[in-house]
C-alpha cells in the first residue's frame, strides 16, 4: 500500500467552479495538490488536501475550516463526499445505501456557504504519501550512513515508509506543520480558524484544541468534534472488571431496539426522546452500581435489574442473564433480530442486514455500515478529484488504509505504558488556553462504535469552569455514525453549524 511515485505522477490542479443555492450562488476556487512536509529542512512527505475558498476578497475575514477523518487510517472523502463540500453522494432514504452506481449531485448543505474548507488527507490515507529518502552524490541513503552489516547484507525493513507518522503525536505534528504553512501560504493567519474531525478525527480535534495553539500558535475559534472516540477505555475497554463501558453503551442499544419495535416503551410508545432518556438513567443510577458490586447483589434484587435492562434494549431475558448484564456491541448486533436472520450496523445500528451465517454461535458477518459503504466513497471520491477536479496521478487513493489502521502506535508517557490513551485532558487545556473557543461535539443516537452517551458522561466530569461551560454544546441526531447520511439530521446539523459559526466568531 505504500506505492511511490515520482513527481511526473502528480499534477496538482486549481479550478472555479459554481454552487447554486436557493437563494444564491457560490463561486469559489477548488485547489488540489501536495503540501511539502519537513524534517530538519529535509523534505519527508507530502500530504495532500483539497482547499474550496469563496471570494478571494474577502478571505482575511472569512471563516477557513481544517477538515480530516479518523480510522486511524481514513482519508477525509467521508466528511469531503458525505456532508461539507460542495458535492456529495445521494443516499437512500435515512441513510440507507443505494444500488450502483454511486451518484453525485449539489450540496445544499455545503459549509461552503459559512466557512472555507480544507480537507486534509493524513499521510499514508488518500494520495497523501513520504517521499523515499534523500540520495547523496553516490546514489546511497543518507539516513542509512551508518555502520552497515558485518554480512555485507542490506538491512531489510518491511515497514513502509509511511509508518514514521503512523504513532499519535507525529501525526498531531503533521496536522500542526500542514495548518500552519497552509495559513502562510495563503495568508490566512487573521481568519477565524476551525478544525473539525470525525471519529478518530475527533481525537485529533480534541488533541490540537491544545497543540495547535501551544506548539504552533494557531489560535481557534472553534473546534468540532463529530462521533468522535475521546477516551479509549470507553471504547475498548469491555471486560468483568470494568463498569462504565458497558453503560455508556446502553442508550444505543435502547434507541436502536426502539427504533425497530424491540423495546418495552419507557414513557409513551413513540417518544424516542424520553425512551433514550430511561436509558441514560438507568445506566448510571442501576447498571453501574449492580456491576460495581457484583455477587453482593441478592438474587432476586439482581434479576429486577436484568429483566429492566433486557426490556430497554429489546433481547431476552435469558441472554441478559447469561452475559450478567454486560451486553457488548456485537452480541447486541447479532441478536436484537436473530430471529429474521438480520444483523443491525455496529455504525448505525437502524440498518440491517441479512446475516450470512445465521446457524453459527458467534457472529462472522461483515458490518453493512462500514464495508457497504467502501464502495460510494470509493466511486465519490475518485470521480469527484479525477474528472471535476482534474487531478492527475497514478496513485491509488486509500480510503481506508487497513495497513494504516493495524500497525498505529497509541504511545503512551510513563514509566509502565500501561492503560488506555484519552484526549479529555487536552481539549480542558486547550479550553482554558483559549476561553473564547466554542466547541461542538456529536453524534448519532444508533452509533454503536462511538456511542453519544460516552460524550455525554464525559463532559459531566471534566469539571469546566462556570465561564467556560457555556462554550460547550451537545448536540445529537437521528442515525448513526455518519448521522449526515439522513437528510433530515444533515440538514438540522447545517442549521446548528451556520449558528455555531456565527456564535464563536461574533
Amino acid at each position: 500500500m505504500s506505492d511511490t511515485s515520482t513527481p511526473l505522477t502528480r499534477s496538482a490542479k486549481t479550478s472555479e467552479h459554481t454552487l447554486v443555492l436557493s437563494d444564491q450562488s457560490l463561486r469559489y476556487t477548488a485547489s488540489a495538490e501536495w503540501q511539502t512536509l519537513f524534517e530538519q529542512e529535509k523534505p519527508v512527505a507530502e500530504m495532500f488536501h483539497v482547499a474550496y475558498l469563496v471570494s478571494e476578497q474577502e478571505a482575511a475575514q472569512r471563516p477557513l475550516t481544517f477538515v480530516f477523518n479518523g480510522g486511524p487510517g481514513a482519508a477525509s472523502a467521508y466528511l469531503h463526499m458525505g456532508a461539507l463540500g460542495p458535492k456529495r453522494i445521494l443516499f437512500g432514504e435515512n441513510g440507507s445505501l443505494p444500488k450502483p452506481p454511486v451518484r453525485l449531485v449539489d450540496n445544499l448543505e455545503s459549509w461552503l456557504r459559512f466557512t472555507d474548507l480544507v480537507f486534509i488527507d493524513p499521510i499514508g490515507t488518500g494520495f497523501s504519501r513520504s517521499l523515499p529518502p534523500e540520495k547523496d552524490e553516490k546514489g546511497g541513503d543518507k539516513a542509512s550512513e551508518k555502520s552497515g552489516p558485518v554480512s555485507g547484507e542490506a538491512d531489510k525493513d518491511d515497514k513502509p515508509k509511511e509508518a514514521k507518522f503512523w504513532e499519535v503525536e507525529r501525526d498531531l505534528k503533521a496536522l500542526g506543520e500542514f495548518i500552519q504553512r497552509f495559513l502562510s501560504r495563503r495568508k490566512r493567519w487573521l481568519s477565524p480558524i476551525f478544525i473539525a474531525g470525525e471519529s478518530y478525527g475527533g481525537f485529533r480535534v480534541a488533541k490540537l484544541a491544545k497543540k495547535l495553539q501551544q506548539e504552533f500558535g494557531v489560535g481557534l475559534s472553534g473546534a468540532i468534534l463529530i462521533s468522535p472516540a475521546l477516551e479509549f477505555n470507553l471504547l475498548d475497554g469491555n471486560s468483568d472488571y470494568t463498569l462504565t463501558s458497558w453503560a455508556t453503551l446502553l442508550p444505543s442499544f435502547a434507541a436502536a431496539a426502539a427504533h425497530h419495535g424491540r423495546a418495552q416503551w419507557a414513557g409513551a410508545t413513540g417518544d424516542l426522546a424520553a425512551h433514550r432518556a430511561a436509558a441514560e438513567q438507568f445506566a448510571r443510577q442501576t447498571l453501574i452500581p449492580l456491576l460495581a458490586m457484583g455477587d453482593a447483589v441478592p438474587a432476586a434484587e439482581r434479576e429486577a435489574v436484568y429483566q429492566q435492562l433486557a426490556g430497554l434494549v429489546g433481547l431476552p431475558l435469558s441472554l441478559v442473564e447469561r452475559q450478567a448484564g454486560r451486553i457488548g456491541l456485537e452480541v447486541f448486533a447479532r441478536e436484537l433480530l436473530r430471529d429474521q436472520q438480520r444483523i443491525v450496523g455496529l455504525y448505525d445500528a437502524s440498518i440491517t442486514a441479512i446475516d450470512p451465517f445465521p446457524d453459527r454461535i458467534t457472529y462472522e458477518g461483515i458490518d453493512p455500515t462500514l464495508d457497504g459503504l467502501d464502495r460510494l466513497f470509493t466511486g465519490a471520491i475518485n470521480s469527484h478529484l479525477r474528472d471535476t477536479l482534474g487531478v492527475e496521478t497514478d496513485l491509488t487513493y486509500h480510503l481506508l488504509n487497513l495497513e494504516t489502521f493495524n500497525a498505529w502506535k497509541f504511545d503512551l508517557k510513563g514509566a509502565f505504558k500501561q492503560g488506555f490513551i484519552g484526549a479529555v485532558d487536552d481539549l480542558r487545556v486547550g479550553m482554558t488556553l483559549n476561553p473564547y473557543m466554542q466547541v461542538y461535539i456529536t453524534h448519532g443516537f444508533f452509533d454503536l462504535v462511538t456511542p453519544y452517551f460516552a460524550s455525554n458522561h464525559l463532559a459531566d466530569l471534566m469539571k469546566l469552569n462556570p465561564e467556560i461551560r457555556p462554550n460547550l454544546t451537545l448536540r445529537h441526531y437521528q442515525g448513526g455514525h455518519m448521522f449526515y447520511t439522513w437528510d433530515d439530521s444533515r440538514q438540522q446539523w447545517f442549521a446548528d453549524m451556520q449558528a455555531f459559526y456565527r456564535k464563536a466568531i461574533g
